[in-house]
């Protein structure tokens, strides 16, 4: 076994075998440290899985779902996920205010690699 076969980067697949390929500006872990700051935080996780059950939720129904969040939070940590392109929000512009809130095509394609992440907890139940 070389020296290149023996690093971690040279096992993850990708096009290229270059370093930058891994540790570049546009390698891979900058696009998994990209990803996982997306979902980072107490609440986005249970936010998408929530949206992941019910294709589209309204405000009281996350604040009825997911225990001690505040609207205030609710409402930051949705606007995230929709900058991010994970959620969206349509808003029916009714009085009252109707808004509702579903998982964008990105953010259907997501769902699937949390679930492997689930699994892989399940699997791998040391550390915290």
């Amino acid at each position: 076994m070389t020296a290149d076969q023996a690093t971690t980067h040279g096992k993850v697949p990708v096009e290229r075998e270059e370093r930058d390929a891994c540790l570049g500006a546009d390698g891979s872990v900058a696009h998994v440290t990209r990803v996982l700051r997306m979902i980072s935080g107490r609440w986005k996780l249970p936010i998408l899985f929530r949206l992941f059950a019910e294709p589209s939720m309204r405000s009281s129904q996350f604040l009825r779902d997911i225990p001690d969040i505040s609207q205030k939070m609710l409402t930051q940590q949705l606007r995230a996920l929709e900058n991010d392109g994970i959620v969206a929000r349509r808003d029916f512009g009714e009085q009252p205010p109707r808004v509702e809130y579903e998982l964008t095509d990105s953010g259907r394609s997501l769902m699937p690699v949390l679930m492997s992440v689930r699994e892989f907890s399940r699997r791998h139940p040391g550390g915290r």
